[in-house]
């Protein structure tokens, strides 16, 4: 490789590291308490278990657990609901506001027993540390052009790992890999370590930084989605006017979308009018139940006042990809020991990101002093030559 092209290189290394490695600090460090999220937040907070009133019993149906959150908080809207059998089993969580398009700040989280139909908890909606963590992780408080600009970063994050394999061939090609000069000065030492740490988690930052990138579209996937999938499932409902009144049997609508969709478990339900459905149905969304096709959603979209399935279909292939995405970044398809590999590979790149900073000051300062010196010389050369001048 020419000196010329190394240089480029050396150029576009430097300054697309520079731009994002503060960015990728705080993301890696909020990104460490997510990894153990659902650990954390059980630790935080007291395990609810939903125990049936005696053995044997069944659960209760859908409609009957509605309407006692109903009544616990009389005059709400119902949002969503949601159920997560692995963690949490015998639960069902409601998500109440005053209407459905109420926005989130004035939702009313209750988690319900499916066996007597009590409130277990009616969680505040507020910020925990978890969350501040999460938002801050995902979007830095600042909704989506905060997602955005993350995902801008992600990008000059992967130009500058691309840069950098670039420039690490011609280095190993005079030295042994894994080297690090430990006889020289403390600034080689450290970008031997700075190369070395680079290349070693290389395959763990390319997977997380891509995931990552995909992930900050997932706002914009979901808006073209509803404008696009979305809409043409509930074309015949354009003219009609929202629903309203009483609607068709929730549990109807669960056990329609199980019969439309033979092998896979009802992960939530968007009701009417909420971001996630249209004004005139409910939206029963399906996963499979396997590692993989947990996290592939299918949604069947229940009319509202009839109870009759409207439509079910795959999502479109680019929200595939952000639902498959979002485990792999946060290490979560294989259980504690792959969550652990993670939090190494994350403690080794906040690693690589100091180390780059601090070269990056470290050649700035040696160019000073270099400077300086320069500037001394010809200071006293000039004040040699005047000497002399003045002195014949």
């Amino acid at each position: 490789m020419k000196a010329q092209t190394i240089n480029r290189w050396f150029h576009v290394h430097k300054w697309t590291s520079l731009v994002c490695t503060l960015f990728l600090l705080m993301l890696c460090i909020t990104g460490l308490p997510l990894v153990f999220y659902e650990e954390i937040d059980h630790f935080l907070h007291d395990d609810i278990e939903a125990t049936p009133p005696h053995e044997g019993a069944p659960r209760l149906s859908a409609d009957a657990i509605l309407s006692a959150a109903m009544e616990k908080l009389p005059g709400k809207a119902a949002k969503y609901a949601f159920w997560d059998e692995d963690h949490h089993p015998g639960q069902l969580f409601l998500t109440l506001a005053d209407s459905a398009e109420a926005p989130i700040e004035a939702d009313h989280y209750l988690t319900m027993n499916q066996y007597t139909a009590r409130v277990l908890e009616a969680a505040p909606n507020e910020m925990d540390f978890m969350l501040v963590m999460y938002y801050l992780h995902v979007e830095m408080l600042a909704g989506i052009p905060g997602k955005l600009f993350l995902g801008f970063m992600g990008v000059l994050f992967m130009l500058s790992m691309i840069s950098g394999v670039v420039l690490y061939g011609p280095i190993m090609k005079r030295f042994d890999f894994g080297m690090i000069r430990t006889e020289k000065s403390r600034r080689l030492r450290w970008l031997d370590l700075h190369n070395l740490l680079g290349i070693v988690t290389l395959a763990w930052a390319s997977v997380v930084g891509i995931s990552g990138v995909i992930n900050t579209l997932a706002d914009p996937a979901l808006e073209a989605w509803r404008d696009g999938q979305l809409a043409e499932m509930v074309a015949e409902y354009k003219d009609q006017p929202k629903v309203t009144g009483e609607f068709a049997s929730l549990q109807a609508a669960l056990d329609t979308a199980r019969a439309a969709a033979p092998g896979m478990d009802v992960s939530f339900v968007a009701f009417p009018g909420t971001l996630y459905s249209s004004k005139h149905h409910y939206a029963v969304y399906m996963i499979g139940n396997t590692p993989l096709t947990s996290r592939i959603i299918k949604p069947a979209l229940i009319d509202a006042k009839t109870g009759q399935l409207t439509d079910i279909r795959d999502m479109p292939w680019y929200l595939k990809a952000i639902f498959i995405s979002q485990p792999f970044h946060f290490g979560d398809y294989g259980g504690i020991p792959m969550k652990i590999l993670w939090v190494v590979f994350d403690l080794l790149t906040i690693v690589v990101l100091i180390s780059g900073l601090y070269l990056w000051f470290a050649r700035r300062k040696a160019r000073a002093a270099q400077l300086k010196r320069v500037i001394q010389q010809a200071e006293s050369l000039t004040l040699s030559s005047l000497q002399e001048d003045a002195n014949p």
